[in-house]
């Protein structure tokens, strides 16, 4: 972990009750305005397991959820199947921007 990531990690850490408290506005956010959503979850990550991935679409049911095989660090250890999901999906989001 670089010095920067230990020091962004802190700081969530330290203001966890700061941002626990502005996850419902950040919900019904999502709920009231319901944008394109692609979540891509690593449903090993012992932080934030696959029920967390799945919680996000009682708030966007439309979101598109891709569950693969991996962990927290799924875009370092699965990026070559990450980078395909992401250029589809923006693809069809903003086809002339992609």
């Amino acid at each position: 972990m670089t010095p920067k990531r230990r020091e962004i990690a802190i700081d969530l850490i330290a203001d966890l009750k700061d941002n626990r408290a502005w996850f419902p506005k950040h919900r019904q956010y999502l709920r009231e305005h319901r944008p394109p959503t692609l979540i891509i979850w690593g449903p090993h990550d012992h932080y934030m397991p696959e029920q967390s991935a799945k919680a996000y679409l009682r708030d966007l049911p439309d979101a598109e959820l891709h569950l693969l095989d991996g962990g927290h660090w799924l875009l370092e250890t699965h990026l070559d199947e990450v980078v395909p999901l992401l250029r589809d999906f923006l693809g069809r989001v903003d086809p002339g921007g992609a």
